[in-house]
């Protein structure tokens, strides 16, 4: 249907008193210098299209809220507030408790026109708020519930993932997000199971190109991922079936790629975000294998974890620390690999400060490192290598120093996973403690000639390194298993 030549602000000034006085009710529409927008049509006037298609004897709240505004005792929803009523010839929809009726063409013409202007990638933009104003609701207990009870809506609110509007996707991620997290979770499985819907929001995780879309769609899956369990043992199985430890792979090797090649600040949530969701899946026990085994996921978790300067993305750096020492768990034989890799070692030594309020991420990294020194003790080393190694423990030995003396294993911790704790710092200190003592054995020229080559080590810091690692393991021994057994987090 045409819009109207007529401009909306000409229409308002030669309306009749009556209509003027049946909107009184209505709030009034926002100023045109309010809204950023460039168009050719008042977006006052689509508000006014928008009020028509609410009974005009109907006080603001009574339709938004269902409830009986003649009984503000009334404590449930009224689902019958409106009937149909034919007054020569005409459909009329009329609230039970006023005498005025709105016509059935009147909702039509300005329900066309707003169809017309959707038209509009600039109108449709703004008319998008309604799902932002549901998703809104969504945070409050009472108005979720209402959502919920809500013949339908949800079911159109999950059509709107198979539009191509970013906005609308973006609003629909958020809101099916808020539900899941939710007491009301199990109300949305039902509807979300469809593999057709699981395929399209896997299709647009993989192909969006819009950062606040990219990012409210791994949110969702992170909800799906940490949800309760009956929602999660519905969900997770046709997730990953269609490919999301791929996906996840996928898409943490994009984000990496371009932090070493770019750091930009506006991306760090995404990496955040991916790497929680992997995390969440690697301690289930029915998908822990699949994620495991992946040693492209293994490759990644170590290339990030070498990277220098980690303040900007710490937290992403903890929870791959934490993701490897659960692999690691799982698959003891990639620690040789990493055992030769002195930037991995240096790297790892530099997660501990940022992990100082964390003690489950404290333990990983120390997990990890028994694992890795353990598998150095068994190789046959040159002076050169062994050089290299303590040149890169004394060069952070103050970390590894304020690691011990600052913080402790949790007290708190159960009988077994304290021992676990201790049994993995221990190890990792006992592994510290027999290199350092190896390579004083080293001839004097030997150490020399090898500082000279740009390896630098000073013996002042592999004395004292020596000297609070012998503390630290001589104080935990008394605590420890029989049986060394390496913590997961």
């Amino acid at each position: 249907m045409p819009i109207p030549p007529e401009s909306p602000s000409v229409r308002n000034e030669e309306a009749p008193a009556e209509e003027l006085q049946s909107n009184t009710h209505h709030p009034p529409a926002p100023a045109d210098e309010l809204f950023d927008i460039t168009t050719t049509v008042d977006p006052s006037y689509i508000i006014s299209l928008i009020r028509k298609l609410l009974p005009a004897n109907v006080k603001c709240g009574e339709i938004s809220l269902g409830y009986d505004a003649h009984d503000a005792s009334t404590e449930g929803p009224k689902t019958e507030n409106f009937v149909e009523q034919s007054v020569n010839g005409k459909l009329y929809f009329q609230n039970k408790h006023e005498d005025v009726a709105v016509g059935k063409e009147d909702w039509e013409e300005s329900g066309c026109i707003l169809w017309d202007l959707a038209a509009s990638r600039t109108h449709a933009e703004f008319m998008e708020i309604s799902l932002g104003i549901i998703g809104n609701l969504a945070c409050h207990d009472v108005s979720r519930r209402k959502i919920t009870s809500t013949n339908g809506l949800i079911g159109t609110v999950l059509e709107q993932l198979f539009l191509d509007d970013a906005p609308c996707l973006c609003e629909a991620c958020r809101l099916i997000t808020l539900f899941l997290q939710s007491e009301e979770s199990a109300f949305l499985v039902e509807a979300l199971q469809s593999e057709h819907i699981l395929c399209r929001v896997l299709w647009i995780i993989e192909n969006t190109l819009n950062l606040q879309l990219l990012e409210k769609s791994i949110s969702l899956l992170l909800a799906i991922a940490e949800s309760k369990q009956d929602v999660a043992t519905i969900l997770l199985p046709p997730l990953i079936k269609l490919g999301l430890p791929r996906i996840l792979v996928d898409l943490l090797s994009v984000e990496i790629s371009k932090l070493i090649e770019e750091r930009l600040p506006e991306r760090y949530s995404f990496l955040d975000l991916i790497l929680q969701t992997v995390e969440a899946l690697s301690v289930m026990d029915e998908y822990s294998q699949e994620i495991c085994s992946n040693k492209g996921l293994f490759q990644l978790l170590t290339q990030l974890i070498k990277l220098p300067d980690k303040a900007d993305f710490a937290n992403s750096c903890i929870s791959a620390s934490v993701l490897t020492a659960n692999i690691l768990t799982d698959a003891a034989d990639l620690a040789l690999e990493i055992s030769q890799d002195l930037l991995f070692l240096q790297g790892l030594l530099d997660v501990f400060p940022f992990a100082s309020d964390d003690i489950e991420a404290r333990s990983a990294v120390w997990s990890i490192l028994a694992r890795l020194l353990i598998q150095i003790q068994k190789t046959e080393m040159s002076p050169s290598n062994l050089h290299q190694y303590v040149s890169v423990l004394t060069s952070k030995s103050e970390v590894v120093e304020d690691e011990l003396l600052n913080y402790d294993v949790d007290d708190t911790s159960e009988d077994h996973e304290r021992s676990a704790k201790l049994t993995a710092r221990s190890f990792a200190l006992n592994g510290i403690v027999e290199l350092l003592s190896r390579w004083r054995t080293l001839e004097g020229q030997v150490k020399g000639n090898l500082s000279m080559e740009g390896c630098y080590v000073n013996e002042g810091d592999v004395d004292k390194m020596l000297h609070y690692c012998y503390k630290c393991t001589n104080s935990s021994a008394g605590e420890l298993m029989n049986k060394p057994t390496i913590y997961k987090p």
